[in-house]
């Protein structure tokens, strides 16, 4: 008579399902305009928040105490900043965009691309065209940025001049294509409004940092407007719940740094003369040579005083 063996026997492997997205499924293919010619479009995608979860899971091993609910992990995890589970995921987008909106986009190397080619293909005949009230103006705070519009009726002679501009170059492109002209360098003159197309595949990780950096306020509005459509209307129904984590800890959460913990610290306690000089320790507080002798300008100064304003809080030295 045999005795039982005590060595624990081998489980078989069960056969893994797909993990489906259902409200992504619903639009899968639909192209969501953008600006006045562009769009996006999810043309496939691999996993969702239960990839996440599952992804999570598999490093703690067996016998480990796991976290109770799924939501719960994956806000943990985004808040403590882990980034392999989200890699777990991935996205494919068909954009159209303008050229100068593509040359920011491209910017982000972490992503799978292959873009329209207009070597091997005549360019595609539409460009991006500016409302008469929408140009604008160029900051005074920042060599990149904006501030305001110009006056419509202004507006309406540039929108006319883009016109003319873009209308001419596409006719000298077509002059020099009817002429045999290589596709490679008859396109060399077109212009930065030109669209382009491309397809885009990037994980779960990588797309939320794009998201951050080109929805933010700071960002060309022409690129935000890309980015709106790839959170708000992609993001939200492949991912809710870590769509939902990432508004809460990242995008519309605050990060604040030693210096400015340590000023808050004091404000706290009621020692407005501490939180002066901590600032004043850190450089922010320089005085120009002009007149009544302004503070210098300081953007992590100026960006802290955003952060007091957003919890309406008194700036200390003003």
């Amino acid at each position: 008579m045999s005795e039982e063996s005590d060595v624990p026997q081998k489980e078989e492997a069960q056969r893994v399902q797909r993990v489906p997205a259902p409200e992504l499924d619903a639009v899968l293919g639909v192209p969501f305009k953008v600006l006045d010619d562009g769009f996006i479009r999810c043309v496939d995608y691999m996993g969702s928040d239960a990839s996440i979860v599952q992804a999570a899971r598999v490093s703690y091993g067996s016998g480990t105490k796991k976290v109770n609910e799924d939501r719960g992990l994956i806000r943990y995890l985004l808040r403590h900043r882990h980034t392999t589970p989200f890699e777990m995921c991935e996205i494919k987008f068909h954009v159209r965009v303008p050229m100068d909106c593509w040359r920011q986009w491209i910017r982000h190397r972490t992503a799978n691309v292959n873009e329209y080619s207009t070597r091997y293909s005549i360019a595609i005949d539409a460009s991006q065209r500016t409302d008469p009230g929408a140009w604008r103006t160029q900051s005074t705070d920042s060599k990149q940025g904006s501030a305001g519009f110009l006056e419509k009726g202004q507006g309406e002679k540039l929108s006319k001049r883009e016109r003319e501009l873009q209308e001419h170059a596409r006719d000298v492109y077509n002059e020099r294509l009817a002429l045999g002209i290589a596709r490679e360098q008859a396109r060399k003159d077109l212009p930065l409004s030109t669209y382009t197309e491309a397809y885009w595949k990037v994980d779960l990780h990588n797309l939320l940092h794009f998201i951050a950096l080109r929805m933010d306020a700071h960002a060309q509005l022409e690129i935000r407007e890309y980015a709106k459509v790839l959170g708000h209307e992609f993001m939200k129904r492949w991912c809710p719940i870590a769509w939902e984590a990432f508004m809460d800890y990242r995008f519309e959460g605050m990060h604040l740094t030693r210096i400015e913990i340590e000023i808050m610290q004091r404000l706290g306690a009621g020692k407005t003369e501490d939180a002066q000089a901590v600032a004043q320790k850190a450089g922010w507080l320089e005085r120009s040579e002009k007149g009544d002798k302004p503070l210098k300008r300081n953007r992590e100064r100026a960006e802290f005083e955003g952060k007091l304003k957003s919890l309406n809080m008194a700036v200390p030295w003003k």
